[in-house]
C-alpha cells in the first residue's frame, strides 16, 4: 500500500469514528464492486440479508417510469401536491414536483403517482426482469396497499449485494430498458465530488423494521446509501446499510451517506482503486 493510500485509510477510520459513532448506527454491510467486471472488491458484514429498500427504490422506479413513458425528462412531468398526500417531508413535499425534485427531496407521493400509473403487474414484471430483490409488490398482507408502500417496510426486500448487481446493470446498460431511460435515470441521481477526484452518485433510504405485531420498531431504523463512484476509467458500485440501536432524530439514510462519503477514499484504497 502506498503512503497516500495508507494515509487515506487512516483518515477514513478517524472520520468514520467521528461521523458514525455519535449517531449510534451500526454498519450492517458495506459492499463495493467493479462496475465493469462485476468483481466484488469489498464485502463486509451481512451483505446477503434482505431488508426493505425504502427510498433507494426511487432509482429503480425512475428506470421504470422513464422506460414506460410516464416520466419524460428531469423537469417533466410536474405533478401537483394535493391534500391527503404524504407530507411528512416538510415544505419540499407540499409543492408541485418534477422528477429531479422528486429524487432530490425523496418525495413519497410522487413515487405513488408512478406506481399507480404502472400498476402491480407492471411493477412485478419490471422487478423480475431487473432481478430486483424478491420483486414482491404485494404490499402488507390484507391491506391492499401495494401501490402506496410495497417498498417501505413492506413486501419488497433486497440485499446490499443485490443492490450493487442492479446498479451495475443500470450504469452499464444491461437492464431491459431503453438507453434513453437509462441515461435519464442516472441524470437525476444526486452527485457530489470528493477531495481526491471521485464523483459519487447515490440515493439514501430510511425505514423502520416491523415488530412481530406489525407495528414499527422506531428504535431500530434502517439506513441505506447506494450508488456508484467514478474516477478516470474506474467505476465502482456500492451499497452501505446501517441500523440504529436507539431512536434518533435524523434519518439513518442521511447518516449512512455522510459516513460513507467521509470514508470513501479509505474504502476505495481498500478496494485497490
Amino acid at each position: 500500500m502506498t503512503g497516500l493510500k495508507a494515509f487515506a485509510v487512516a483518515l477514513g477510520a478517524v472520520l468514520t469514528a467521528l461521523c458514525v459513532l455519535p449517531a449510534r448506527a451500526a454498519v450492517v454491510c458495506t459492499v463495493i464492486a467493479d462496475a465493469h467486471t462485476g468483481s466484488v472488491l469489498v464485502n463486509e458484514g451481512r451483505c446477503e440479508d434482505r431488508v426493505t429498500p425504502a427510498s433507494t427504490f426511487k432509482i429503480v422506479l425512475a428506470a421504470m417510469g422513464y422506460d414506460s413513458g410516464f416520466l419524460w425528462d428531469a423537469a417533466n412531468p410536474v405533478l401537483p401536491f394535493r391534500q391527503g398526500y404524504p407530507d411528512w417531508g416538510g415544505d419540499a413535499w407540499r409543492r408541485p414536483t418534477d422528477p429531479a425534485a422528486w429524487m432530490r427531496h425523496s418525495v413519497v407521493w410522487y413515487s405513488q403517482q408512478i406506481t399507480r400509473e404502472l400498476g402491480v403487474e407492471k411493477l412485478r414484471g419490471y422487478g423480475r426482469s431487473f432481478a430486483y430483490g424478491n420483486a414482491d409488490f404485494s404490499g402488507d398482507a390484507g391491506k391492499n396497499n401495494a401501490l402506496e408502500r410495497a417498498w417501505i417496510s413492506s413486501s419488497l426486500t433486497i440485499s446490499p449485494v443485490e443492490q450493487t448487481v442492479f446498479l451495475r446493470r443500470l450504469i452499464t446498460g444491461q437492464l431491459p430498458i431503453s438507453r434513453d431511460a437509462t441515461a435519464k435515470t442516472m441524470a437525476i441521481v444526486e452527485s457530489s465530488e470528493t477531495f481526491d477526484g471521485w464523483r459519487i452518485s447515490g440515493k439514501t433510504g430510511s425505514a423502520y423494521p416491523r415488530k412481530t405485531d406489525g407495528t414499527f420498531d422506531r428504535a431500530r431504523m434502517w439506513g441505506w446509501y447506494v450508488g456508484w463512484a467514478s474516477k478516470g476509467d474506474v467505476t465502482l458500485v456500492f451499497a452501505r446499510l446501517v441500523q440504529d440501536d436507539k431512536r434518533e432524530k435524523r434519518s439513518a439514510g442521511l447518516r449512512a451517506r455522510e459516513a460513507l462519503l467521509a470514508q470513501w477514499s479509505a474504502l476505495a484504497a481498500q478496494a485497490g482503486r
